[in-house]
């Protein structure tokens, strides 16, 4: 069996061309969006693991947690109350802000298959017990 069908994930490596610049966040953000661009843009720069086609994603990012934080504002202003359907909405964008966070690097996972290099063998790996040495 392909190792890739076990899902495991290929090491990450900088991208050949990364953005050196943090972009203007779009003006179609809310506040809150343009707040998480600002926070996150810059650390995908400093690891230069996104290049121009990789913006549509960390706008859905930016997007799907300004939409947290604006229902979580919302909900607070509100004395704490959360109908089902916004607490839908709630739902769907914490699991696509998770799933987009992985995939640029921003989960705790993700920033460690980024910090190893593929060639280095895992410090905290058991030895196997099949192999020998002479």
């Amino acid at each position: 069996m392909s190792k890739h069908l076990r899902g495991v994930k290929p090491a990450v490596h900088p991208d050949q061309e990364p953005l050196t610049k943090a972009p203007k966040a779009p003006a179609y953000f809310s506040p809150y969006a343009v707040q998480e661009w600002k926070r996150i843009l810059p650390m995908l720069i400093a690891r230069k693991l996104i290049c121009k086609a990789d913006l549509g994603l960390v706008e859905d990012l930016c997007i799907a947690r300004g939409y947290i934080r604006q229902i979580e504002t919302e909900r607070k202003q509100a004395g704490g109350v959360i109908d089902k359907v916004t607490f839908g909405i709630l739902n769907r964008a914490i699991l696509s802000a998770r799933q987009l966070a992985a995939n640029l690097g921003l989960d705790p996972v993700s920033r460690a298959r980024l910090g190893a290099a593929p060639d280095q063998p895992d410090p905290n790996a058991r030895p196997n017990p099949l192999s020998f040495r002479r």
